[in-house]
């Protein structure tokens, strides 16, 4: 699926793994699951007695606090929801800290010896087998693959124990897509080779999330990309892009391995090998003729569905999950908003919200009439949002009016644009600038050397975003002077945007902003006269 990379993909795929600590990693962060803990305790010690004490008219008193009784009951199927869903095989209670050992010995609770079993030919090959005789791929033991397996064992234990813990949150909702298209369920455990489980992954090419698509691939599959959102990022949406790119690749090759080396390079490749090795269509007998990468992907795939299908025989257990999936929900924004205004209005951790929504580039979730765009939250505060919805719109609008720079400008990303050169450029620097290869400019351009002069108009297909200067930016809901009858309110001293807004009839900061250009505080001076459209 990607374009071919210039290292080999066993690199590639360890270094995935390489940085432990980084921000993503938010299960070290105890703070993110506090109130999904402490929610969880609660319902299964006493699910009941919370809403139980006594009721008076459309009034229940809880633990003296007086609650809203409608808002009581949609807590209380939560509540109930959760706590059969806590009890269920999607939540595993048990914690385990990986040891670098097969077996563990303990006595009086205490660890006392380890000892290291080396996995033998003669075993991996027994399990080997029974891994393609219950799955649809072509999985045979060879040298190559032996020493793939005893390297991630030997070196990589932490990885895939953080792994398994990103697992916990992805592999259901994998899954459920993986269904949907009659595609073996093993094929969730691709997205741990493309990305290991980081939906903000990029590749040096420009390959992108979770299943790292590439800019042209993910138009191809309806998956966007803008100034604010990308789409390839996008867990659900990106997943569902995936999921019909493989079937898509099944239905052009019959066999799963060959669709699973022509996500990595992508068909052609994969013709090319087919054609070369004689007209053979069983991946073991092509991989010679693949590209380098490719013919390591596979490989890599397959290293990854036999540790994960026999971690505890190996001593690898899960990390505690940052949350599950089955705890968060989704909804769609009415209004504008930031990360930041999030946090502060339902004080939810920021390195949550970031978490659960990748796909939002710069934090901030956009609102447009013809996009669904959408939060998702731990469940814990989706009762608080719909509860508070008009509340958070003019929290928002306050936060807006004390604003003193505008927000970036929502930009479709073009398949095509014309760059005029300029003084300094060279073909690196474009090409570094639009996320592509100085070999792709010079073949849309048909140039035959590096040389460039100036003014001259070059042909990219840019593969990611360049941002406009924030001079020229406006903000994304700018719209034309509305035409008809207005009054004029000259601001005096003390005013702001809000409290204006407030002293007229459905008339928001934004149609103040509009009306009268205004997107710096500092133009908001005693003295200035604004106009105030009639409604």
């Amino acid at each position: 699926m990607k374009l071919l990379k210039q290292i080999p993909l066993f690199f590639l795929f360890l270094s995935f793994f390489s940085n432990a600590q980084d921000s993503l990693i938010v299960t070290q962060k105890e703070s993110l699951r506090v109130k999904i803990i402490e929610l969880k305790e609660t319902i299964e010690d006493e699910p009941l007695q919370r809403f139980s004490i006594s009721a008076t008219n459309d009034t229940i008193y809880l633990n003296n606090p007086v609650v809203d009784k409608s808002i009581q009951e949609t807590t209380l199927i939560d509540s109930l929801w959760l706590k059969e869903l806590y009890n269920s095989p999607l939540y595993d209670s048990e914690e385990f800290l990986i040891k670098d050992a097969e077996r563990v010995v303990l006595k009086d609770g205490e660890i006392v010896e380890i000892i290291l079993e080396e996995l033998s030919t003669e075993l991996l090959k027994s399990r080997l087998t029974i891994l393609d005789n219950k799955t649809p791929f072509n999985i045979v033991y060879n040298q190559s693959l032996e020493r793939l397996i005893k390297t991630y064992l030997k070196s990589r234990k932490k990885s895939f124990s953080t792994l398994m813990s990103r697992a916990q949150y992805y592999f259901p909702m994998f899954e459920e897509h993986l269904d949907k298209y009659d595609i073996p369920l093993e094929i969730k455990y691709l997205a741990i080779v493309e990305s290991a489980l980081k939906p903000r992954a990029k590749s040096r090419v420009g390959a992108t999330g979770l299943w790292q698509f590439m800019y042209q691939t993910g138009k191809q599959f309806k998956l966007n990309v803008n100034s604010y959102v990308d789409e390839r990022q996008d867990p659900f949406k990106a997943t569902e892009a995936a999921c019909q790119y493989l079937s898509a690749l099944h239905k052009l090759f019959g066999d799963w391995d060959l669709a699973l080396a022509a996500y990595n390079s992508g068909p052609g490749n994969v013709n090319k090998a087919i054609r070369r090795s004689g007209g053979k269509r069983n991946y073991w007998n092509i991989r010679q003729f693949l590209p380098r990468e490719t013919a390591g992907y596979v490989p890599a795939f397959y290293a990854t569905l036999y540790i994960f299908e026999y971690a505890n025989e190996h001593g690898i257990y899960s990390n505690k999950p940052t949350i599950n999936l089955f705890e968060t929900d989704t909804i769609h924004i009415k209004k504008q908003v930031t990360f930041d205004q999030l946090k502060n209005f339902l004080d939810v951790d920021i390195e949550m919200i970031q978490y659960l929504n990748p796909q939002y580039k710069l934090d901030i979730i956009p609102y447009r009439k013809d996009k669904n765009y959408y939060v998702k939250l731990p469940l814990y505060n989706i009762g608080e949002y719909l509860n508070k919805e008009k509340e958070l719109h003019a929290y928002i609008d306050a936060e807006e009016a004390k604003r003193e720079t505008a927000l970036p400008q929502l930009i479709e990303a073009k398949d095509q644009i014309r760059y005029r050169v300029r003084s300094g450029d060279y073909l690196g620097k474009i090409a570094n600038r639009y996320g592509v290869s100085v070999n792709s400019i010079k073949r849309w351009n048909g140039l035959r050397s590096n040389r460039l002069r100036i003014g001259q108009r070059l042909v990219i297909h840019p593969r990611k975003m360049v941002s406009a200067s924030s001079k020229s930016l406006k903000p994304t809901q700018n719209k034309a002077t509305p035409k008809g009858s207005y009054s004029t309110y000259v601001v005096k001293k003390g005013d702001s945007l809000w409290t204006i807004s407030n002293k007229f009839p459905k008339v928001s900061v934004q149609n103040l902003k509009e009306w009268n250009d205004i997107w710096n505080v500092k133009s908001l001076k005693p003295g200035t006269k604004l106009k105030i459209f009639k409604s």
